[in-house]
């Protein structure tokens, strides 16, 4: 059987950019075929068995030749295999996309295309610019800067191209500028005609010059503008000084390193204008063997209280309570403790009502609140301690040194990751409590290199690094081996946790940001804070000096 080619458009840059039918066909694929000019974070959401191939080209050097593509796409549809094609922008665009899908007509290859959104409409759109406008233009035009223009058989008619089309855009524009320019000149353009060039549209490093077609090409060699760039000529150009939006967003220009497996939580930093680069350093397994956790399962009516410290405990712990056939029913009785209103808002997905959501996200914390409830005893419904209430060991009250058998006869569940800490497990131990704590899911290092990632540390192209337990930077520091430490030397490091905290000092490194609550949208609301201050500080700084 013959396979299917979706020949798909990944946008210009913003990963927001790309279509859902464009995403369905990525996750479907069993072989993706991939370029340069496009967000390589599109591939995280592509079925991790399927086949990558990078077919790109970055300053005119090509991995591939244009008939070698063609090839492999032919290639792996005969092999029966559905092969995501997939461009930067949109593939129609100068794309050599219809090359592509003319190479599979001929060999009677099914095949569909995707549009995707062209940088030639994107990046004067999130510059402010917009290509039409009633007062200022009714027409334009996307043009190749790429091209020999002095070759005697040009594709473009030059006589028509400057004066006949209100606005024009070039892709690709930037090494032949000086030309481009001079061609609109010659064939009748003003040499005030406003222009613009837009570096890395739809991104956090986009940089937007403007000028004249006399004087663009002197400003952008002054700026040290390099490729992949597009250029607007025309009136419409005026208005980006009042229509500009993307770089006027408070986390323009940041791109934040997530080291979790899912981004979740961080939506915000994107609303505010950051790219959220996702880098897991870390994935999230069932544990090796079952023993333990159905010991704990099979004999679920004996417990008094189920502690779920994390959504994976949830998830992981449900997961393998439903694979053993048990009935929700069987909780009855049992009081449920949720460490934090996420794994809590996990709980209640199953219908369970939470007992006990203590206010301090720690070990501490907890046990203090469970100290309060026994000597309660009131209410099943817990009364909790207050924050600042001084209550168990960092207080002023009674329960300072409470009594050792406080929690005798009290059995506790806490299903779990693998080497978990200990403190809490010990406190209820020293209290007179039961508690088993079986392996409910393990952590562990994915197998992928961080070619990518060391480019963009090593460019400067991530600010903020965020790193949410010990594993995630001790296993960062693995994956990029003896660069780590380097490459993380200028990046804003955030990090949730004390013990995070050490596990980076321990190598010189310094913890910018850290949020009193273990939560990640504690974390998201320091990284804005700490952000607004470097701005605030940059501005100061740029005043005193003019």
């Amino acid at each position: 059987m013959k396979g299917k080619v979706y020949l798909v458009g990944a946008g210009p840059g913003d990963i927001g950019l790309l279509t859902i039918k464009g995403l369905r066909c990525l996750q479907k694929a069993e072989v993706v075929i991939y370029d340069f000019h496009l967000n390589a974070q599109v591939l995280n959401y592509i079925n991790h068995d399927a086949e990558f191939i990078y077919a790109g080209k970055r300053g005119g050097r090509h991995t591939m030749t244009q008939d070698e593509i063609n090839e492999i796409l032919v290639q792996k549809a005969k092999e029966g295999k559905i092969i995501c094609r997939l461009k930067g922008g949109d593939p129609f665009v100068f794309g050599r996309g219809g090359e592509e899908a003319e190479a599979l007509a001929k060999n009677d290859i099914e095949f569909e295309v995707v549009p995707g959104v062209s940088s030639s409409v994107a990046a004067p759109a999130y510059a402010g610019i917009p290509l039409t406008h009633r007062l200022y233009s009714s027409s334009f035009a996307v043009v190749p800067g790429y091209e020999d223009i002095n070759k005697k058989e040009s594709a473009i008619d030059w006589s028509r191209l400057a004066t006949g089309v209100d606005t024009l855009v070039f892709l690709m524009a930037v090494k032949n500028i000086d030309l481009l320019t001079q061609k609109l000149i010659e064939n009748g353009r003003s040499p005030d005609t406003p222009v613009a060039v837009i570096r890395w549209g739809t991104r956090p490093d986009q940089r937007t010059i403007v000028g004249t077609l006399k004087d663009i090409g002197e400003i952008v060699k002054e700026k040290d503008i390099k490729p992949p760039a597009v250029m607007v000529v025309g009136d419409v150009v005026r208005l980006r000084e009042s229509l500009k939006w993307y770089e006027k967003k408070p986390m323009f220009g940041h791109r934040i390193l997530v080291t979790r497996e899912h981004a979740e939580g961080f939506e915000q930093l994107e609303e505010l204008g950051a790219e959220v680069i996702e880098f897991p350093t870390i994935k999230i397994v069932p544990p090796e063997r079952y023993d333990e956790l159905d010991s704990t399962i099979d004999r679920i009516e004996t417990y008094d209280w189920l502690i779920f410290t994390s959504k994976n405990g949830v998830k992981y712990f449900f997961k393998r309570f439903f694979e053993k056939e048990r009935d929700i029913r069987e909780l009855k009785g049992i009081k449920i403790c949720a460490i934090g209103t996420k794994t809590a808002g996990e709980i209640k997905q199953y219908g369970i009502k939470i007992d006990l959501i203590p206010d301090e996200f720690r070990a501490e914390g907890l046990i203090e609140a469970f100290i309060k409830e026994q000597r309660a005893q009131s209410t099943p419904t817990l009364t909790l301690p207050s924050r600042g209430e001084g209550i168990g060991w960092g207080g002023n009250s009674e329960l300072r040194t409470p009594d050792p058998e406080l929690l005798k006869g009290v059995k506790f569940l806490l299903p779990r990751a693998e080497n978990a800490r200990e403190i809490f497990p010990e406190k209820i131990r020293e209290l007179g409590g039961q508690i088993d704590l079986p392996v409910a899911y393990r952590a562990i290092k994915p197998e992928f290199a961080g070619k990518r990632l060391k480019r963009f540390l090593k460019e400067g192209r991530i600010t903020i690094a965020t790193f949410t337990s010990a594993a995630t930077f001790n296993n960062f520091r693995e994956i990029t081996k003896e660069d780590a430490d380097e490459l993380l030397k200028g990046v804003a490091i955030a990090v949730i946790g004390p013990v995070t905290v050490e596990a980076i000092k321990k190598t010189g490194l310094k913890v910018d940001i850290m949020p009193k609550e273990a939560t990640i949208e504690a974390l998201v609301d320091e990284i804005i804070k700490w952000v607004e201050e470097q701005r605030r500080r940059t501005k100061e700084e740029n005043a005193g000096d003019t």
